[in-house]
């Protein structure tokens, strides 16, 4: 037997190893294995089991690491699907699909002393206050780890033991699986009664999974788009149809884009599997769960206790099998997008391997992305419509302010940030016991520092970009690169200490708030206040158990979130994405007002929502304001189709970065000499730049971009990963290819 393993290293190919005869039995495809390579040991995955290789003197393999291959046949094939399409190697794409926390060479379980309640023998034996009060904490649980338990009952070891001496429980070491949801208490909900929208979807997404479960069917799963508008009861759909799913033996993905919708989404799938005559594991995949919880979560999947897998893009390629159904919530999200190699798109490798693995695909949204919906007009989707929300309760009302009139009328204060309509309406909220979200997807307090006497603005030495101040923090910070410097009490050029700083961010909003309202309880919410994992899920509780009057925040307080008692939103500045430099920043700004604008009125009371504006008549905020997605689409798709953007074609985007921006912008330009000679032929072809990319310098690095547009993306794909091969790049000078890129900048 001989194995080929593809190395923990980016060499671009794979090597052939002998298999010694004790280790046969243990080796399979997706084994992790420690090899012999040069003059040192590295660790690799089984990637194929060959019968001969074309090299002789074969060195053995050193030892196979784990008791079951890390991944499966089906998940490795995704994984070699995503290197070809994406243009990185195998390698970062298999480093992609097992986590980190799975791949060291060492298990990472932990084992602790726990403590387990014994059945009773007999008559119950005298306790003391302190023991009763100790036994009745594991009536209710049946087993803690002695440390947990000693904490929740306020008490000592030694007390616990006299509890073991009495033959109560037994303390033992035992391997303890860390749970980030261990402690918590989910009430079971059961299903909800369907409307005849929501009832009719459900049956389509259930008549495909049958399907797919029919071995004589010649085509098993499909792609559903769940085209509803905000609070038209998505989330109960997808709940029944893993129920569904459960049921026929096969497992589940839930795709969210935010980590800070993962607590709500958890509460509400736990709520409904966890509990009952047949629990159902639960498990959770993202970036907050410590490396220990990542792992142990993990491996619940890989061993099928876990049926039901919850997390952000990278819990696609979760070892789910047999793999029923992928729900990609909020579909359109570009935080699916992945900005370093491999720069996979979670949403389309979610359908890649439901087709490859026969799996139902539904990519769910109130404002699907406009190449999703373009599949489903093409009938490559199946399309479902949901337009009324389930409560029978109307969209919220949506009034735009112009933010012109307004500082001609006020001439600045506070009315810079919160229009007269704005106040009053939060005002009245307040008095109602109501609460209210306000929207600004820019964080700090300003957005730049600035000298009126010679000009001079507070760069970042690093990128293009200013400084932001935060104030709490008295420091000035570049959002991009890091860079952290301290403000200057006067300015650095000519010594005026009257600098002042100019625009705002959520740092300010909250201030200027606290004092227009200093009997409101207002917090903030984002990325500077969520410092510790659970910052999530405790503001979001407080704000739902009614703590908080004003929650501020960006763009994570936008979707997704179901609060029945917030009935006023007020977006800040819903300008701040629509000039960017970028053929999407319509279609983002428009999705981005109707998620926030959803998170109103979701209870007994209508919403409303006041969006603040300087282009009050940009079509974006005006279809916005009306909900109208299809009105919004239609126009797009003209522009788009002129123009030969998505989804009229799909989109390659090159970018040479350095340190010497002549050097990057001679070899860009070579880049494209090569590339306009290589593909002369090409009918369906548009080559355009190189050119400055919006950002010019990022990180210390200066960068330029060539864009190439045409239908045939896979094609194209095998030709640029060729020219990146068969060109010698200078040693400074890196090269990166973004298929499908969500962002220009």
């Amino acid at each position: 037997m001989i194995a080929r393993v593809t190395l923990d290293l980016t060499l671009r190919r794979e090597f052939d190893y002998s298999v010694p005869t004790e280790l046969e039995s243990s080796l399979s495809v997706g084994a992790r294995v420690k090899v012999p390579f040069s003059h040192r040991e590295v660790l690799g995955v089984v990637t194929a089991l060959v019968d001969s290789s074309p090299h002789t003197g074969l060195k053995p393999i050193l030892r196979v690491i784990g008791q079951q291959s890390l991944v499966t046949p089906r998940v490795l094939e995704l994984a070699r699907w995503m290197a070809e399409y994406y243009c990185c190697p195998v390698e970062a794409a298999l480093k992609t699909v097992v986590p980190e926390a799975v791949r060291q060479e060492e298990a990472g379980w932990r084992e602790r002393l726990h403590v387990h309640v014994l059945p009773p023998a007999g008559e119950m034996p005298k306790l003391t206050p302190r023991q009763k009060a100790i036994w009745n904490i594991l009536e209710e649980w049946r087993e803690l780890p002695l440390q947990e338990l000693i904490r929740l009952g306020e008490t000592t070891a030694e007390t616990i033991r006299k509890l073991e001496d009495k033959g109560l429980v037994v303390i033992a070491p035992k391997r303890d699986e860390r749970d980030p949801y261990a402690l918590e208490r989910f009430t079971p909900t059961q299903p909800l009664t369907l409307n005849p929208d929501q009832d009719r979807a459900l049956q389509a997404i259930s008549g495909a999974m049958r399907s797919a479960s029919d071995p004589a069917a010649k085509e098993g799963g499909g792609v559903f788009l769940l085209h509803g508008v905000t609070g038209s009861g998505k989330t109960e759909i997808y709940l029944q149809a893993i129920a569904e799913t459960l049921v026929a033996g096969k497992g589940a993905i839930v795709l969210v884009p935010e980590i800070s919708l993962t607590p709500q989404t958890v509460e509400r799938f736990k709520a409904r599997f966890c509990s009952g005559p047949h629990p159902t594991l639960v498990a959770v995949l993202h970036s907050q769960l410590s490396t220990g919880e990542r792992h142990d979560e993990w491996h619940k999947i890989r061993d099928g206790r876990a049926r039901i897998v919850i997390g952000a893009r990278s819990a696609v390629f979760a070892p789910v099998e047999p793999l029923g159904l992928i729900i990609v919530d909020e579909e359109h999200e570009h935080s699916y997008k992945q900005e370093e190699a491999p720069r996979y798109h979670a949403r389309d490798v979610a359908v890649v391997r439901g087709q490859r693995e026969r799996a139902v695909v539904v990519l769910g949204s109130a404002t699907p992305s406009l190449e999703s919906y373009f599949n489903a007009t093409r009938e490559k989707y199946r399309l479902l419509e949901l337009p009324g929300r389930v409560t029978d309760t109307r969209l919220p009302v949506v009034r735009i302010v112009d933010l012109r009139l307004e500082q001609r009328k006020t001439k600045g204060g506070a009315s810079a940030i919160f229009s007269t309509p704005l106040t009053e309406a939060i005002r009245l909220r307040l008095e109602r016991a109501e609460q209210t979200m306000l929207f600004l997807n820019r964080r700090g307090y300003s957005t730049s520092l600035q000298c009126d006497t010679c000009g001079y603005v507070a760069g970042c030495p690093n990128c293009s970009v200013t400084l932001t101040f935060h104030r709490k923090a008295q420091h000035l910070r570049c959002h991009i690169c890091g860079h952290d410097e301290t403000v200057p009490a006067q300015c650095p050029q000519c010594s005026n200490p009257a600098i002042r700083y100019s625009g705002l961010g959520t740092e300010r909003v909250e201030d200027v708030l606290s004092r227009l309202f200093p009997q409101a309880r207002v917090t903030r919410m984002d990325s500077d206040t969520l410092q510790r994992k659970d910052d999530y899920r405790r503001i979001l509780t407080d704000f739902r158990t009614g703590k908080i009057d004003i929650l501020v925040g960006t763009q994570m307080i936008a979707k997704g979130l179901h609060f029945p008692n917030v009935t006023l939103v007020g977006i800040i500045h819903a300008d701040l994405g629509l000039h960017v430099p970028d053929f999407r920043a319509g279609e983002r700004t428009f999705q981005l007002l109707t998620q926030v604008s959803g998170r109103a009125g979701r209870g007994d009371v209508e919403g409303e929502v006041f969006v603040q504006t300087f282009t009050p008549f940009h079509p974006a905020i005006q279809f916005a304001r009306r909900h109208d997605y299809l009105g919004f689409y239609e126009q797009e798709m003209e522009f788009r189709e002129q123009l030969k953007y998505p989804p009229w074609s799909r989109v390659a985007l090159l970018t040479v970065r350095g340190r010497n921006e002549d050097k990057v912008k001679l070899v860009a330009e070579h880049l494209k000499k090569t590339l306009a000679s290589r593909l002369e032929s090409w009918r369906d072809l548009v080559l355009a730049g190189p050119a400055p990319a919006p950002l010019l310098k990022a990180e210390t690095f200066f960068r330029y971009q060539l864009m190439i547009r045409t239908k045939a993306m896979a094609r194209l794909g095998r030709e640029l990963a060729a020219v990146e091969a068969s060109l010698e790049w200078p040693e400074d000078l890196r090269l990166t290819i973004d298929i499908d890129p969500v962002s220009l900048v």
